[in-house]
Formats: structure tokens, C-alpha cells, sequence
């Protein structure tokens, strides 16, 4: 089976100018895990990791088209990819709840491509869906390296373990369908959009899951992940983006809702964390429009236009 050609650009769903507001305003032990976090590198984290992934997508089978290939490794707070598998494709639950929910939200992820889109898989062709849990020590960031997920601890003061949350998995796992669907740069507008695209199928992949209506949905993104302690509802808002958190240590929701707000700034490649608050809010105001389930109409505008040729780099309009 062909895999995903490895991302130049790990997606992580923590951007860097919420470690480094960290960095700035943390603790001497929140700054210190904020920054080994920021500097794992693409070269560090990535290369060897998706060589070791290649390896596993050859000798791991497509799934059959009716139901997910699962394979979920534990890298035991080291660094090394993909790890020790612990969990396989219709295995019983283990001890550790992390491998439990890394193999539940992947499951749930497929399902919603699957039963909604007609997709099989993030290459819609039976791609084995691959997560390494427990990555790092107190990793505080989950990411789609090209080939596999992969979920860190956090550090219980300020994020929880990364798959707590079904959005997120589904965030970054929606990474690599955009990959293979259009490859929209990962830088300023378009990279703008290329997050906001993954939040999107983020929020309908957990709503789907709850069966909740547009109405119904609270519209946030990351909810689970943020600690007791922290003041903040979620990483994002899609209903009201800029209110998501405010903050101590991590400052507040820099998220715009309209393009007369669009910031300019070099970090996090061009504002794409950022920025993406424009079209997702756009998503909302749409889904709560047409009413009822956001995927069956809004959704399928979503992607139909994504698997659309005619997409391109250029600026982002809404």
C-alpha cells in the first residue's frame, strides 16, 4: 500500500505561540516542559520516526473497507517511533487508558469519513491508522507526522493526556487527508485554512459521535485537554473565536472571527493557528444556518471542495 509522503511540517494542535506564552509566563518547571516541547524539531522528532512508520504501514495491511486497521504503540516516555505495539485491530481493552482512547477515537475517526463521506481511511485506500501514546516526558502536544499520530502525556498543570480528546485525533488525522487530497501549503492563508479545514472535520467528527445537531454542539475545540486550574473553556472556539481562554500563563485566545482582523505575524508560520478562526467561524455561521447536522450539508460543501482540483494556494475569501 502507498502511505503518505512524510510532512516537512509536523501538525501539532498546540501552536508554538501558546508555548511560548508558556515560556514567557510559566513556571520554572511549566517553562521547562514548554520548551523541550517547542524544540523537538521536524528533523528530530520526524525523520527517523517515519522511516520506522514506512516500515510499519508495509508490513501492516490495509483495512478491508468496512472496518478500521488499528496498530497503537507505546513509547514508554522515550522518543523513538513508532514504539511497542500494545494494541491491535479488534483486541480487548488494555490496563492503560491512553492506549484505550488513542484505539476508541481512531476507530471513531474512521467511522465518521467512512459512514459519512464514503471514505476508507485518510488515503481512501484502507491506510492502517497508526498512534504512538505516551511520547516523550510530559510531551505537551499531539501531532500527525505524515505517516501516524502521535500523543504526548502533558503535564497535568496546564494540558491533560492528548487522547482525552476525540477532536483533536480527529484534527490530526484530518491533516493527512488534506495532504493527499490538495497539500494546502502549511503557511499563512493557506496554511490558515489548512488548520481550519482539520479543525472542521475535528468538531464534526465529535459531533457525530454524539449525534448532537448544530444547535446542540458547543463548538469548541480541545475542551477535554485543558487542566482544572486553567481559565479557559478550550484550545479554540469556532462559535466565538478569541474567547476560548484567557489566561495567566497562556494569555488570551488570539483568534480572530472576520478577515478585517487578520493578523500579520512571523510566528507559527504566518498566524496559521491564528488566522484559522476566520474560516472556521465561517463554518459555524453555515452549519448553524442550514440547521440540523452540520455534516449533512455543510460538511459535504466542505469536502466536496476539498477533494475539488480547482482548489489552490492562493489567498483564502470569506
Amino acid at each position: 500500500m502507498r502511505a503518505l509522503a512524510a510532512s516537512n511540517n509536523p501538525y501539532g494542535i498546540i501552536p508554538p505561540h501558546l508555548l511560548n506564552r508558556v515560556i514567557q509566563r510559566g513556571n520554572e518547571q511549566q517553562r521547562r516542559r514548554a520548551l523541550t516541547t517547542l524544540n523537538l524539531d521536524d528533523g528530530f522528532r520526524g525523520h527517523a520516526a517515519r522511516r520506522q512508520a514506512d516500515t510499519m504501514h508495509e508490513s501492516h495491511a490495509p483495512d478491508d473497507g468496512d472496518s478500521p486497521q488499528r496498530h497503537i504503540f507505546d513509547a514508554r516516555h522515550g522518543m523513538q517511533l513508532p514504539g511497542e505495539e500494545v494494541r491491535s485491530e479488534g483486541e480487548s481493552e488494555t490496563g492503560d487508558r491512553e492506549v484505550n482512547e488513542a484505539y476508541e477515537d481512531l476507530g471513531a475517526t474512521w467511522r465518521f469519513f467512512h459512514e459519512v463521506f464514503g471514505r476508507d481511511s485518510i488515503d481512501n485506500a484502507g491506510m492502517a491508522l497508526l498512534g504512538t501514546v505516551h511520547y516523550g516526558h510530559e510531551y505537551q502536544n499531539a501531532f500527525w507526522n505524515g505517516q501516524q499520530m502521535v500523543f504526548g502525556d502533558g503535564d497535568g498543570e496546564i494540558f491533560l493526556p492528548f487522547t482525552r480528546a476525540l477532536d483533536v485525533v480527529a484534527h490530526e488525522l484530518a491533516h493527512g487527508v488534506t495532504e493527499i487530497a490538495v497539500g494546502l501549503a502549511y503557511a499563512n492563508q493557506s496554511g490558515a485554512l489548512n488548520e481550519s479545514v482539520s479543525d472542521v472535520f475535528g468538531v464534526m467528527t465529535k459531533q457525530y459521535a454524539a449525534q448532537q445537531t448544530a444547535e446542540e454542539a458547543d463548538w469548541l475545540i480541545g475542551a477535554e485537554l485543558l487542566a482544572e486550574g486553567v481559565q479557559g473553556r478550550a484550545l479554540r472556539s469556532m462559535a466565538e473565536p478569541g474567547s476560548a481562554y484567557d489566561d495567566p500563563v497562556l494569555g488570551r485566545d488570539p483568534q480572530p472571527g472576520h478577515m478585517d482582523q487578520y493578523v500579520e505575524t512571523e510566528e507559527d508560520n504566518g498566524g496559521v493557528h491564528i488566522n484559522s478562526g476566520i474560516p472556521n467561524h465561517a463554518f459555524y455561521l453555515i452549519a448553524t444556518a442550514l440547521g440540523g447536522y452540520s455534516w449533512e450539508r455543510a460538511g459535504h460543501v466542505w469536502y466536496d471542495t476539498l477533494l475539488d482540483e480547482r482548489l489552490t494556494r492562493g489567498p483564502l475569501r470569506v
